[in-house]
């Protein structure tokens, strides 16, 4: 009796926005052959003190690396395929994806140190290719990327199609159109499931084309006096080439400022993208170029301090400054908990009278991700049997479910980071497999929370540090007097009284209540020094510090 079956299990980006990745596997239990879809990252915040990027954790992955047939890339942007620099060589499997996407992965890897050389088989728009039992056939779809791509991948079990991140622009820009004659050709075989984008399941209506973009953004630099500057994602490759244009237009010069730019714009060029623009000038050409004839392509467009838009809106950039009565305009929108730090450059820029432009000022910014009525359309194209929502924050995937069922999908399963969902081979259905994780980035490590001590930063960055040193003979006599470091504890108490005071009376506290017998137990005066400080601490301020007691017992 064949006891095979096909199933679906998200690593990464189900539940959130970012770090994207999926396995299918099909074989009997325990004895599957898998492919991984994406292999993404997601970048650091403040939860995280210390760390620079967050990976899904593929423990489960290097357990069964000898059963993985290869990672296929839908499309060239980091948190789809950023994790490869990091983790693949702990894996070591074969590597798919468009030519622009094997050119970034080259591209990127030359700028990161210790970066090993990935190899990555390209697959032609439109093209298949076998990965052991399954067959994947790269459909084009449109995004804020050039050649992102849906995958039909096809087993004995049956078609799946895996969206990737796509919308419907008839104008794209740069690159194909969404294939809509390939899905309804697949919706003519027969879908069997349809895992898809939910990142816009909450907005109606269908989005407006990267040709209406361009079409404003030259009415904004016709109207404007002096310099305009204009920052979005260094990968919206037709963004770039909408600026150039609509500079062009109003007979402006471009300078691209940011080294991320320059890369994403290399990249295209090599795949003949971006030939019918103006010439690129560098930030050294900015301060020759009068005002009124310069428009800047800048990186930054969510407030990385290090970008060049934050350092110039801080007057910290070496050779772009902007001045009173300039424009600058953010073709792009926020990333979920980005919105501080783009703020915090608006106010900078506002404080030099620097005239900024948003998407809620104007259409100068289109998501890469469909709408409600542009999921309606693929639903209609598909018809799938089973829909599984991915790509979202919890009340987009529930909007996509609902918005599936009434689009008449007969099965609509429920999966997040770690579950299991069985697609075909026995009773429909998604599980926890408790597979669920990330790792994270802290300088040249990679390990768990637990691993890489964020946790205790993270209090650290709450509460403080106090170091105590102590040194005792073996009667259990206190020698000299203890040395003491406070880190991120003010000063004085609300009486004046300073801290080291404080520390200072609950040393001695706990170690005049404890006999000389016991003091010489290291473990036992240990412990009841650091209960004393915090005691004594938290007393005066109202919080509790980490404390570390050291013992020299002479």
């Amino acid at each position: 009796m064949d006891s095979s079956e096909l199933v679906f299990m998200p690593l990464g980006g189900v539940g959130e926005i970012g770090m994207n990745m999926a396995l299918y596997g099909i074989g009997p239990e325990g004895d599957k052959r898998w492919i991984i879809i994406d292999f993404g990252v997601a970048f650091a915040h403040e939860a995280h003190p210390g760390a620079d990027l967050i990976f899904a954790d593929i423990r489960f992955l290097e357990s069964e690396r000898d059963r993985i047939d290869g990672i296929i890339i839908t499309h060239g942007h980091e948190d789809h395929f950023g994790a490869l620099f990091s983790l693949w060589e702990r894996l070591k499997v074969p590597v798919y994806g468009s030519g622009f996407v094997a050119d970034l992965v080259e591209a990127k890897g030359e700028a990161e140190p210790q970066a090993p050389p990935i190899p990555v088989t390209r697959v032609k728009q439109g093209g298949q290719v076998q990965v052991g039992p399954f067959n994947i056939e790269f459909v084009p779809m449109s995004h804020s990327i050039p050649e992102g791509n849906a995958l039909a991948i096809r087993t004995e079990l049956g078609l799946v199609l895996h969206t990737g991140d796509w919308k419907l622009d008839n104008n794209p820009g740069v690159g194909p159109s969404t294939d809509v004659g390939r899905l309804i050709e697949l919706g003519k075989e027969g879908v069997l499931a349809l895992i898809g984008d939910s990142t816009n399941a909450l907005s109606e209506g269908s989005s407006i084309s990267e040709q209406d973009v361009e079409q404003e953004l030259t009415c904004l630099i016709a109207n404007a006096k002096h310099r305009v500057a204009v920052t979005t994602f260094a990968s919206n490759v037709a963004r770039v080439q909408a600026i150039a244009r609509a500079a062009r237009a109003n007979d402006r010069h471009v300078v691209v400022v940011g080294r991320a730019l320059w890369r994403f714009i290399e990249v295209a060029q090599e795949q003949g993208y971006l030939q019918d623009v103006p010439e690129f000038l560098s930030d050294d050409d900015f301060g020759y170029l009068p005002r009124e004839k310069v428009v800047a392509i800048l990186t930054g467009s969510q407030g990385e301090k290090r970008a060049a838009l934050a350092r110039i809106a801080a007057g910290e950039h070496p050779t772009v400054q902007l001045s009173k009565g300039d424009q600058v305009i953010l073709s792009s929108k926020a990333i979920p908990g980005n919105e501080r730090s783009i703020i915090e450059v608006i106010n900078n820029l506002a404080t030099q009278d620097v005239e900024v432009i948003t998407e809620k000022d104007a259409a100068v910014h289109v998501s890469g991700h469909p709408k409600r009525d542009d999921l309606r359309k693929l639903y209609q194209w598909v018809k799938p049997a089973i829909a599984v929502p991915v790509h979202g924050e919890e009340m987009h995937l529930k909007a996509h479910g609902k918005l599936a069922r009434e689009m008449g999908v007969r099965e609509v399963l429920h999966v997040r980071n770690g579950w299991m969902a069985r697609l075909a081979g026995g009773k429909i259905k998604s599980w926890d497999e408790y597979l669920g994780g990330r790792l994270y980035k802290d300088g040249s490590l990679i390990g768990t929370f637990e691993d890489m001590g964020i946790q205790e930063r993270r209090k650290l960055s709450f509460v403080g540090h106090i170091a105590v040193a102590i040194t005792i003979n073996k009667k259990g006599d206190i020698l000299g007097h203890p040395q003491m470091a406070l880190n991120g504890i003010p000063d004085r108490d609300r009486n004046d009284r300073l801290f080291i005071e404080i520390v200072e009376a609950g040393i001695f506290g706990a170690i005049k209540g404890m006999p000389a017998k016991k003091r010489k137990d290291v473990d036992i005066l240990r412990e009841a020094v650091r209960r004393s400080v915090r005691s004594e601490v938290n007393q005066c301020w109202a919080k509790k510090p980490v404390v570390s007691v050291m013992i020299n017992l002479v």
